[in-house]
């Protein structure tokens, strides 16, 4: 089982990334899939998650109004788009799968870093 992210890196606030995971390993369609993020010294939060069958979806407070989750079943992956940046939103962003019962799997994670 993988989950891999790419897509972080250094922006400046106002700016854009574009998160993607690459998941193996497991039967993708059948998890629910979620971005968290987790900045130095706070506990790991929510910003976004898609459900597995009706592609429902959910959104930290935080994040509202400027990322967007989606999820490509056919090619295993799940993105999470990202606007108007703050640096607040520093952080390291994990992708995370669950199936709704005992399995859970969570990637590295990757950095974002946003600031002037």
């Amino acid at each position: 089982v993988q989950l891999k992210e790419s897509g972080g890196g250094l922006v400046q606030p106002g700016g854009s990334l574009r998160l993607s995971c690459a998941a193996s390993g497991f039967v993708f369609s059948g998890y629910a899939m979620s971005w968290y993020r987790q900045a130095p010294g706070k506990e790991r939060e929510l910003v976004a998650g898609i459900r597995r069958a009706d592609g429902g979806i959910e959104y930290g407070d935080a994040v509202k109004g400027r990322f967007t989750i989606d999820r490509d079943n056919a090619q295993n992956m799940v993105y999470l788009e990202m606007n108007l940046l703050k640096p607040d939103d520093t952080a390291v962003y994990y992708c995370h799968a669950w199936n709704y019962g005992q399995l859970v799997y969570w990637g590295q994670g990757t950095q974002v870093t946003v600031s002037s």
